[in-house]
């Protein structure tokens, strides 16, 4: 690197409100791109729409539906991490490599582990609620 090259990313430069309402439209693209471009994110967001919809009707308290709809929600936070995983790895080579099926793996895992999480979540509560 050389003297008059910046440190850090040019995107970095914003401040204040500026970089508020950046960081929100990045976001809003983000959703976009995951939308158009991701289909493992398309299916869990109906998943997750319906079953946000399931838990606001389901007689558990507040505390019960806060934490079924936040598990759903971790899936699709996840799956967002795991997409830019392999974006990034995509984007440096396309040639297949050991440490590269071994990022897309770790992401995928944390998926799983997320959605066994959510299911587990679900299950406690629809159990305490409907067999004790």
């Amino acid at each position: 690197m050389s003297e008059q090259e910046p440190a850090v990313s040019e995107f970095k430069s914003k401040s204040g409100l500026r970089r508020i309402f950046s960081a929100f439209f990045y976001s809003v693209d983000g959703f976009r791109a995951a939308w158009r471009n991701e289909h493992a994110f398309r299916q869990e967001l109906v998943l997750v729409i319906i079953g946000i919809i399931v838990a606001l009707m389901l007689p558990v308290s507040a505390f019960e539906k806060l934490m079924m709809i936040a598990v759903l929600l971790q899936i699709l936070v996840v799956e967002l991490i795991n997409s830019a995983i392999e974006a990034v790895v995509d984007r440096v080579s396309l040639e297949r490599h050991r440490l590269s099926k071994n990022a897309k793996d770790f992401g995928s895992a944390a998926v799983l582990l997320t959605l066994i999480m959510a299911i587990a979540t679900w299950a406690v509560v629809l159990i305490n609620r409907f067999y004790y």
